[in-house]
């Protein structure tokens, strides 16, 4: 009977697993990103990475344009307009604010989506677990923050919300990540006019494209494929209790990359949220059992 659970015992992991990966490469990329910045400014990196995440996932895909419905295209449009807002509001944050603290509050939109679309009892508990974690990750020191980018980084994740919910109804619709390279090319064209007025031609400097092509690599096309395909075999209340990893990885990106050491109370924070995310999961594997 042993070796009969195995494959089963697969099918639960591999989906987290999948999250997981995504939220190590979104975050690192996010941390280069920030490095970026000064070259081509908050709207140009944001351009930089979609076009050239747009342009990869295309030649890598190479959709078919024909056959879907006016349903199938406006759920793309969402989905375009959620990843398009969703970068534009982050880096703004990102821009002003330490990017543990920005990941910190964008994290919100997700964890407030598990517990509206959830009904089980145990799935709010976990989410109300990694709140907890969040707050004391964010080391009470929320009030001392620019407030712009306080907003912009909760805005953000009003956008995170959406980009999830879409990002599995596209995943519903369309083969592969045939949805998702669509759904790029539509947030790369809504950002292109924002990203040439503030960078102009900051863009076109072969280093900076060099680097922002790491960042599009490491922070869209590899997470939001992965988030895709999670999405299609995960519950989204599940999904978005399992973003609130995200803030921890984003703590050991800043510490890796950005030289910004993590204490006590961030390290017990990050298990409080490591925890919560084990036990979503853990109880979604029992509900599928039932």
């Amino acid at each position: 009977m042993a070796p009969a659970a195995q494959p089963t015992a697969g099918r639960r992991l591999g989906p987290v697993a999948l999250v997981v990966a995504g939220g190590l490469s979104v975050q690192f990329g996010s941390a280069v990103a920030v490095l970026l910045m000064p070259r081509a400014g908050a709207l140009g990196v944001v351009t930089l990475r979609l076009v050239l995440a747009a342009a990869v996932l295309l030649i890598v895909c190479r959709p078919k344009v024909r056959g879907y419905s006016r349903a199938d295209w406006g759920t793309i449009a969402a989905f375009g307009a959620a990843m398009a807002g969703m970068n534009v509001l982050f880096y703004q944050a990102a821009d002003r604010i330490p990017l543990g603290a920005a990941v910190t509050l964008e994290v919100l939109g997700p964890l407030i989506l598990s517990v509206v679309a959830s009904r089980r009892l145990m799935n709010l508990l976990w989410a109300g677990l990694a709140l907890c974690g969040l707050v004391l990750l964010g080391g009470g020191g929320f009030d001392r923050l620019d407030p712009l980018g306080a907003v912009f980084a909760l805005a953000a994740g009003a956008m995170w919300a959406a980009y999830i919910v879409f990002s599995a109804r596209t995943g519903r619709r369309f083969p592969q990540a045939d949805g998702l390279a669509l759904a790029m090319a539509f947030g790369a064209v809504l950002t292109l006019p924002l990203g040439i007025a503030e960078a102009g031609s900051k863009l076109l400097v072969p280093s900076t494209i060099g680097l922002a092509l790491a960042v599009a690599l490491m922070s869209s096309v590899l997470p939001y494929t992965l988030e895709l395909l999670a999405l299609r075999r995960l519950p989204a209340p599940t999904f978005a209790i399992l973003m609130s990893l995200e803030p921890a990885i984003a703590a050991a990106a800043g510490f890796l990359i950005l030289s910004q050491a993590l204490s006590v109370t961030e390290a017990v924070a990050i298990a409080l949220v490591i925890a919560a995310s084990m036990g979503a999961v853990r109880t979604q594997s029992r509900r599928r059992k039932e």
